[in-house]
């Protein structure tokens, strides 16, 4: 089992920034491809970003590109996810996940989440 806790929401301008954390722990010893989602009211949950074990290689939706940096530390078993430019649409609960490494669009765990809400 591996354990997720988000940080880093909060009310923020449009315009502004945010940068969201995912500590994990449990099991860490294994390096996972993670990545964060994001679910607005009566919205379904999108994929947002992804990063593989060593971080060489991320993927955004479309939505977020140029605007969004996912990162991660493995000595500190945290992943990031900077957000810029933020617009009213970003509002969303945003999940940490733990990703299938075969398929992104599956998910192995799923953090608690944290709000963001980005006001005009």
């Amino acid at each position: 089992q591996v354990q997720l806790e988000e940080s880093g929401g909060g009310l923020v301008q449009a315009g502004g920034s945010l940068r969201l954390s995912c500590a994990a722990s449990g099991r860490t010893g294994t390096i996972y491809d993670m990545g964060w989602f994001r679910q607005a009211p009566g919205k379904e949950r999108d994929f947002v970003a992804g990063i593989n074990w060593s971080g060489r290689f991320t993927n955004y939706a479309d939505s977020v590109k140029g605007r969004f940096t996912i990162s991660r530390d493995n000595v500190k078993n945290t992943v990031y996810l900077q957000a810029s430019s933020l617009k009213p649409e970003d509002t969303a609960v945003y999940y940490c996940a733990v990703l299938d490494s075969s398929d992104w669009s599956k998910v192995r765990y799923w953090g608690q989440g944290t709000q963001v809400i980005v006001s005009s």
